[in-house]
């Protein structure tokens, strides 16, 4: 490329940038400016930078003709960049491992300048590089700074940013014509000399620079990540400039199959949770003197815990699993029965265990209050008094307790993080803060899904009360006809009267009955047959479809139980397992002794139900898929079920049919003796 007309611009630009950065650097080395702060810094950093104009202004008025990019020339173009991201570093005191990174980039330009037989695209990729990093880190000093501050370093933000920014300009231009641009390097001296007024004004105010360079850690992530991404793409397009250089025929070919590998490795990487985690591990470990920034660490496991998307439980694992990089984590809940049950998965199988209140796992997590580590455990089981992890922490890494008013709630099972955590003091201590906050807010869901529930009873019990009165109107109704029929028993038009009162009555009883099948009187067990109750209890449902079968493997059972509510329980059962199957299914009861107990299962292929249904609805009184139902039958059974010692269990897929099993203590004679 010849340089023709643009020679004596060039020169003339050129020698104006030496005038105005000389004229700054004599300005802020005098003694009257040389005692403010980081006034010899940017004093040295605008000699560099006249003597760099200077040298270019002497090579421009040497030669009518140059290659490219002129050897030398690449040598002061590094040390000018060098200088001004050096002071960059001192103005936000960002430590030396920052200043090391950002001071290779001009370095490495620099090895490349003093390589004569070096690519073209390199001497122009390099100083790309650098100027990329100068705008990032003008604009973290901008934003780092208090707002009260930034008045007297806006002019110096200004001048160093648009150093850089044409800077970018020039060889972002070069990078894609794969050559220097003359009329945009002549202009390069005049754009750069109009940021030293911007400087000597920033100085001039006497700024008050940021202490430090305070950014966050998500900013640090994002920046890294986009640096990276930066230098990744220039380092893969001059590697693709290469192949075709060099490829022949087939250059065209490996160039974009180069490219297209390139941008699909760069997008795995990108979306990889393990690297985004060593990452942010990376960051935290070498860049600032504790790994969380509490601040956003807190607000994001509050927001968490606040946002109604999803269930609670849930998003408390996921909460917490963020914390440590875990993918996966269990929910275990302490329940009526003092044990302590899973209650909540997040990609992570839930075993069918439960741990007692008294256990040695439950020892540790309520009486010491410990983030028990497994691997630890399994390795140093004297750490442990000597006792073995639980059966069922195959696949767990932690153990977090959940802790309410000194007493553990319950405690949140993690998985191996996606990358080697260091579990240090802080990280403990932050999951144990973050399990006191994940127990009071699951703790205060239950009192407000307890205090629903009470709520629903109430209305329950008006109800009921409504019922009452109706059916004390309508008794008092019947007394009176009754007192009246032995007066008027031999009228006519009293007996017609008679009998519609009594039509009336009775379709309102039955109305209200269909309401209130309960009585107020208590449920007095007795010793019962269950094989002869079954027989009653599916002869009823004879006529329904699909018509339920009954297999009776143990005969002569007998439990402990009041045959009417019984019966109530096992027949709202099989019409449930009736409802939900279609007219070609099947509804199948057995009834078996197992362990000194009577099981009776009632199986059906219906539609089946979700375990998150099973887990968190079924249960659930005045919570029903019906049009008409109240909601309150499965609640029923189950609780009556335990009245008597009883369980109830089911099991359920979509699609695949349920399967609901009593359980029910037998009654032995010889034991109690004769009823």
């Amino acid at each position: 490329m010849q340089w023709d007309g643009s020679v004596a611009v060039a020169a003339f630009s050129h020698g104006v940038a030496v005038l105005a950065f000389g004229a700054l650097a004599v300005l802020l080395l005098r003694p009257a400016w040389r005692q403010r702060p980081h006034a010899r810094a940017m004093g040295g950093a605008a000699a560099i930078t006249a003597a760099w104009a200077g040298w270019a202004m002497a090579a421009a008025a040497a030669a009518s003709s140059a290659p490219v990019l002129l050897d030398l020339q690449g040598v002061a173009d590094a040390l000018r960049s060098a200088s001004w991201l050096a002071l960059l570093m001192q103005l936000s005191s960002a430590g030396w491992r920052l200043l090391a990174g950002a001071m290779l980039l001009p370095a490495a330009a620099l090895a490349v300048a003093l390589q004569p037989g070096a690519s073209p695209l390199l001497h122009a990729g390099l100083p790309l590089a650098s100027s990329v990093m100068g705008m990032l880190l003008v604009e973290h000093l901008y934003r780092s700074a208090p707002q009260n501050t930034r008045w007297g370093i806006k002019f110096a933000c200004l001048g160093i940013g648009a150093l850089f920014a044409f800077d970018f300009y020039l060889y972002s231009d070069a990078m894609l014509l794969r050559h220097v641009n003359p009329d945009i390097w002549a202009a390069r001296g005049s754009v750069n000399a109009l940021s030293a007024p911007l400087l000597a004004m920033a100085m001039a105010r006497g700024p008050v620079w940021t202490p430090g360079l305070r950014l966050s850690r998500q900013i640090m992530f994002h920046s890294a990540a986009l640096l990276g991404a930066a230098m990744y793409l220039i380092a893969m397009a001059v590697s693709a400039w290469y192949l075709r250089y060099i490829g022949g025929a087939w250059g065209a070919l490996m160039q974009l199959a180069c490219l297209c590998g390139a941008a699909m490795l760069l997008a795995a990487v990108l979306f990889s949770g393990a690297m985004r985690a060593r990452l942010k591990l990376f960051i935290g470990k070498h860049f600032y003197q504790g790994r969380y920034d509490y601040r956003e660490e807190w607000q994001r496991f509050t927001r968490a815990l606040a946002d109604d998307a999803g269930g609670l439980s849930e998003r408390a694992i996921q909460a917490m699993a963020g914390l440590v990089e875990s993918p996966a984590g269990m929910l275990w809940l302490r329940r009526e029965d003092d044990l302590f049950r899973p209650a909540t998965r997040w990609n992570m199988p839930l075993p069918d265990a439960d741990e007692r209140a008294d256990s040695p796992l439950c020892r540790l997590l309520a009486v010491r209050g410990w983030v028990v580590d497994l691997p630890e455990w399994r390795r140093q089981p004297g750490r442990y008094e000597g006792l073995p992890p639980p059966a069922w922490s195959a696949g767990v890494w932690l153990i977090v307790p959940l802790m309410l008013d000194r007493s553990l709630f319950g405690f949140i099972c993690l998985a191996l993080p996606r990358t080697a955590l260091q579990l240090n003091w802080e990280v403990r201590d932050v999951l144990k803060i973050a399990g006191s906050q994940a127990a009071s807010y699951l703790a205060h869901r239950a009192s407000a899904d307890s205090l629903a529930v009470a709520r629903q009873f109430e209305s329950f019990n008006r109800m009921s009360t409504f019922i009452v009165h109706d059916l004390k109107n309508l008794v008092s109704q019947l007394s009176l006809l009754l007192v009246n029929a032995e007066k008027h028993k031999a009228n006519p038009a009293f007996q017609d009267d008679m009998l519609e009162t009594l039509s009336h009555s009775l379709g309102k009883m039955k109305h209200l009955l269909l309401k209130l099948r309960r009585d107020d009187a208590p449920d007095a067990a007795a010793p019962l047959q269950l094989d002869q109750l079954l027989m009653r209890v599916v002869q009823l449902h004879a006529g329904s479809e699909p018509r339920p079968s009954l297999e009776l493997r143990s005969a002569g059972l007998t439990v402990m139980a009041n045959a009417r509510r019984l019966e109530c329980v096992i027949g709202h059962l099989i019409q449930n397992a009736i409802e939900a199957t279609p007219r070609a299914g099947q509804v199948a009861v057995r009834m078996y002794e197992n362990d000194g107990a009577a099981v009776i299962e009632l199986s059906d292929t219906g539609h089946g139900m979700s375990e998150q249904f099973v887990r968190e609805r079924l249960f659930q009184p005045f919570v029903s898929t019906k049009a008409a139902g109240m909601g309150i039958g499965v609640f029923e059974s189950r609780e009556y079920l335990r009245e008597i010692g009883g369980q109830l269990q089911v099991a359920s897929a979509p699609s695949q049919g349920t399967t609901f099993r009593v359980t029910l203590p037998l009654h032995k004679e010889s034991e109690h003796g004769q009823e």
